[in-house]
C-alpha cells in the first residue's frame, strides 16, 4: 500500500464515493427525471448508512480492534444493500403482470401505516420496481451490488489491515 495511504484517508475516500454515488442518484432524479421506486430508495438509505459508518471510521481513526468493529459493520451495511439490491433484480426480471401495480408513494404509506408494515410492502415489489432504467447496460440494482461489494471489500480491507 502507498505510505500516503492511512486507514483515515482510506475511510475518507469510501465516505466520499457513497457521497458522490448518492449525489448521482439526485442528478439521476431531478436532472435525467429518471423517477426512483421504493427499493431504490431503499439502497439510497444503504449507501447513506455505509457513508456514515465510513465518515464515522475516518473521524474515530480507532487502533487495531476498533477499527475492526467499523470493518464489520461497513461490511454488514454493503451486505443489506446488496440484499436490497438483489430483491430489486429478482423483482425485475419477473414476467410482465406478475408484479403487483404500482400503489401509494412510500411518504404516504408511513402516514398511514405503521413502518414494519411498510417495509414489507416494499419488498413485496410494486410495478414501478419492475421498470428497468440502464447505464452502460446494466441496470440501477446491478450498479448497486457492484459498488457497494466494492466499497464493503474496500472497508473491510482498508479497516482490518491498514495501519492508523
Amino acid at each position: 500500500m502507498p505510505k500516503f495511504l492511512t486507514r483515515r484517508l482510506a475511510n475518507l475516500f469510501g465516505f466520499l464515493a457513497c457521497s458522490v454515488l448518492i449525489g448521482y442518484a439526485f442528478f439521476a432524479q431531478y436532472v435525467q427525471l429518471l423517477e426512483p421506486c421504493p427499493l431504490c430508495w431503499f439502497q439510497r438509505i444503504a449507501f447513506f448508512v455505509l457513508g456514515v459508518v465510513f465518515l464515522l471510521a475516518a473521524i474515530h481513526d480507532p487502533k487495531q480492534w476498533g477499527s475492526r468493529v467499523y470493518s464489520v459493520l461497513i461490511v454488514i451495511a454493503s451486505l443489506v444493500g446488496i440484499a436490497i439490491a438483489a430483491r430489486h433484480i429478482w423483482i425485475q426480471s419477473l414476467p410482465p403482470g406478475s408484479v403487483p401495480s404500482c400503489g401509494a408513494s412510500v411518504g404516504y404509506l408511513f402516514e398511514i401505516m405503521p413502518a414494519l408494515d411498510v417495509i414489507k410492502k416494499v419488498f413485496s415489489g410494486s410495478g414501478e420496481c419492475q421498470h428497468i432504467d440502464a447505464l452502460f447496460g446494466l441496470s440501477w440494482p446491478w450498479w448497486t451490488v457492484i459498488t457497494m461489494t466494492l466499497l464493503g471489500v474496500w472497508g473491510a480491507i482498508t479497516n482490518w489491515k491498514f495501519k492508523s
